[in-house]
């Protein structure tokens, strides 16, 4: 399996024209999209994409053996050849992609039609920077590189000082592996360097009787419970994983937001929502990486999570809450840093996890004023989070365990364990029983 993994380097602040080698690269960008857009009923005759882009840059490129039909090399003199690829490349894409929603909306039944698709000329492309001819690396052990920008006259070579944390983060983690060519990239009225990393992996191939899973309940009073478990039910480890202070900081932020509004409206507010949301996003980075490190703390092969989609309006006191719990984020980052180490990534239905007792007593009670906690039928008191949390590795198990096996074996199981017919209803109490009674038809 091929992994891909980018990290952006910040530029420090210095005299140099970064932002005029971008506003040249979009001016470029839009200027061959216009062109392609009025010739590409040629274009699209031609099938293979190599044979395509080349015709695309011969209508545009002066050479000794092919005259130019466009004047872009006059409008953009000396341009780097890589540079002007990669703007063919995108302004293609571009027309392409417009071309097709509009033969999609075009098809659409009269009374059905919704707004006409629109080509964009003035985007957002960022230039990449090809190494020897646009990016070559400084000294070694130096934060500094090369970049061929453009200064308003001429493409030339400038010296770039790049953040120290950033390098010593790519110096510690990724040494001795190829970088791909650098993309220019502005978050935040900063310009970074993005370097991407590509790594093939082999996903472990345990049989499913000899898996260990770190099943995961994302929570929003707790950020995770997990739970490591065995094929046959056995726990091997519990962990809880909270950032009271980052969640702390969060909600003060959101109430000065909400103080800035009532004074002064919200167009004020801009700064302190940018504010709120990067100190979210940090939260799940953080709740993914320590999800990570704990599966591959207990070997874990595979890594269990809900399927969580959540659809339709959110209301009640906690609607702010869930529209700030970052649960796909978190599992798309989980996804990207397991597959790295090897392991698996799978999910399960989160139908009534929480809602049932993992002892199979039933539906518990929520307590009112803490809302972690749950009293169960018989009368138990048990965290509502690690409750599902078993409930989740459970159904993994089960539905992994009965998937394999001939339909007649499977109907004998079912029928001596009736309740993993409905995976929905599934809990921690049937897989024990599932065992049980697959180890008994084994020595049968």
């Amino acid at each position: 399996m091929r992994t891909i993994s980018s990290y952006g380097v910040e530029i420090r602040k210095q005299n140099i024209p970064v932002r005029q080698t971008m506003e040249v690269y979009r001016q470029a960008v839009g200027y061959l999209t216009e062109i392609y857009a009025q010739v590409w009923e040629d274009l699209r005759k031609i099938p293979e994409t190599k044979k395509r882009f080349n015709t695309a840059e011969h209508m545009v490129h002066m050479t000794k053996k092919n005259t130019a039909q466009f004047d872009f090399d006059l409008r953009f003199p000396k341009m780097p050849s890589y540079l002007r690829r990669s703007a063919i490349q995108h302004a293609l894409g571009s027309v392409s992609s417009y071309e097709t929603r509009l033969g999609q909306w075009k098809e659409q039944e009269p009374g059905v039609l919704s707004g006409r698709p629109k080509l964009t000329c003035k985007n957002h492309a960022m230039p990449v920077f090809y190494r020897d001819v646009m990016y070559r690396e400084g000294a070694e052990g130096k934060d500094e590189a090369y970049l061929k920008l453009y200064d308003g006259h001429d493409w030339k070579w400038f010296r770039v000082y790049l953040k120290r944390t950033d390098m010593e983060y790519l110096r510690r983690n990724w040494k001795g592996k190829k970088a791909s060519a650098p993309t220019l990239e502005k978050r935040h009225r900063r310009y970074f360097l993005r370097f991407s990393y590509t790594e093939e992996v082999t996903l472990t191939k345990t049989p499913v009787k000899e898996q260990i899973i770190c099943s995961v309940d994302l929570g929003i009073n707790t950020d995770a419970v997990c739970i490591i478990m065995r094929s046959d039910g056995t726990v091997l480890g519990r962990k809880f994983i909270d950032f009271p202070s980052e969640k702390d900081r969060i909600y003060r932020i959101l109430g000065r937001i909400r103080r800035s509004q009532r004074e002064h409206g919200s167009a004020q507010a801009c700064g302190r929502w940018a504010y709120a949301r990067r100190l979210n996003t940090e939260l799940a980075r953080k709740i993914a990486g320590a999800v990570t490190a704990y599966a591959e703390e207990n070997h874990a092969d595979v890594i269990v999570f809900e399927y969580l989609e959540m659809k339709g309006k959110i209301s009640g006191n906690k609607k702010q809450k869930l529209h700030l719990w970052r649960k796909r984020d978190i599992q798309k980052r989980c996804e990207h840093q397991a597959h790295r180490k090897g392991v698996h990534v799978s999910r399960t239905c989160a139908w009534n996890t929480s809602r049932l007792a993992y002892d199979g007593s039933g539906i518990v009670l929520r307590d009112g004023k803490n809302h972690s906690l749950c009293t169960f039928s018989t009368g138990k008191r048990y965290n509502c989070d690690l409750s599902a949390s078993y409930n989740i590795g459970a159904r993994y198990f089960i539905r992994e365990l009965l998937k394999p096996l001939p339909a007649t074996e499977r109907s004998l199981l079912e029928a001596k364990v009736p309740s993993v017919k409905r995976r929905t209803l599934c809990v921690y109490a049937d897989l024990r029983e599932l065992h049980l009674q697959m180890e008994i038809l084994k020595t049968a």
